[in-house]
C-alpha cells in the first residue's frame, strides 16, 4: 500500500479527520507516510473552510506506535521527515485534537504532542522509548513535554523509559481528557463544536494568542 492508503482523510463540514490507517503494524509511521502527513498538515493550514483537525489511529486497538522501526535508522540526506512533519502539524492555525484510542508511542506522542487538545481512553498509554531505539526527540516534543508534566516526570518517560498509563497521563497533564472508548468520537465532536461555528479569522487569532501557532 502507498503512503496515501495508510493516511485517510475525512472532511464533515469545517472537520477534518485525519486517521493512521495501518492497523495490523499498529499504525507506525514509514517516511512514506510522514510526507503525507505532511502534505495533509501543510494544505489544512491553507484551508480557509477548515476550523479543526482531529488526528486519531484506525483499528481500535493503537492511536500510533511511531515510527516503523523497520525504517527507523534509514539513513537519507534529504530533509528530517518527522521534523516537517511537527512543523507542518503546530502551524495548523484551527482547532487541533488528538483522538488517542489506543497506546500512543514514540512518534505517535510527536502527533499527541503537538495537538491543542488530547482525549484518550482508559486502555490508551503513553511512552517515548528514545533511549531504548538509540534516537533522538524533536526539541519542541521535549519543550513540550517538560511544560505539561514537569522536568521530572518529563525524564522519567525520556530518560527512565517509563510508560504512563491515561489514568496517570489525566493526573499529570499530558492528556487532557479521559473518556470510555464508545464516547471517544462524540467528545471530540463537542469539544470541537464551538470552533466550528467560529468565525476563521476570530478563531484563528485566538489560537495565535494561545502560544500554539508556531513554525
Amino acid at each position: 500500500m502507498s503512503g496515501d492508503d495508510l493516511i485517510l482523510t475525512q472532511t464533515e463540514g469545517a472537520c477534518l479527520t485525519v486517521t493512521i490507517n495501518r492497523p495490523e503494524k499498529a499504525n507506525s509511521l514509514t517516511p512514506e507516510m510522514l510526507v503525507v502527513l505532511t502534505r495533509i498538515f501543510q494544505d489544512a493550514a491553507h484551508n480557509e473552510q477548515l476550523r479543526a483537525v482531529v488526528i486519531t489511529g484506525a483499528g481500535g486497538r493503537v492511536f500510533c506506535a511511531g515510527a516503523d522501526l523497520n525504517t527507523l535508522y534509514e539513513e537519507t540526506d534529504g530533509p528530517d521527515l518527522w521534523e516537517d512533519m511537527a512543523r507542518a502539524l503546530h502551524a495548523i492555525p484551527v482547532i487541533t485534537m488528538a483522538a488517542v484510542n489506543g497506546p500512543c508511542m514514540g512518534g505517535g506522542l510527536t502527533l499527541a504532542l503537538g495537538c491543542d487538545i488530547r482525549v484518550c481512553i482508559p486502555e490508551a498509554r503513553f511512552s517515548y522509548p528514545v533511549l531504548k531505539n538509540n534516537v533522538l526527540p524533536g526539541q519542541y516534543d521535549v519543550d513540550r513535554l517538560q511544560a505539561l508534566v514537569g522536568p521530572g516526570r518529563s525524564a522519567a518517560i525520556l530518560l527512565g523509559g517509563d510508560t504512563v498509563s491515561a489514568r496517570d497521563a489525566l493526573a499529570w497533564g499530558l492528556v487532557d481528557y479521559m473518556v470510555a472508548n464508545d464516547s471517544l468520537e462524540e467528545i471530540c465532536r463537542t469539544l470541537c463544536a464551538t470552533a466550528l461555528a467560529a468565525s476563521n479569522t476570530h478563531l484563528k487569532t485566538l489560537k495565535a494568542m494561545l502560544g500554539r501557532n508556531e513554525r
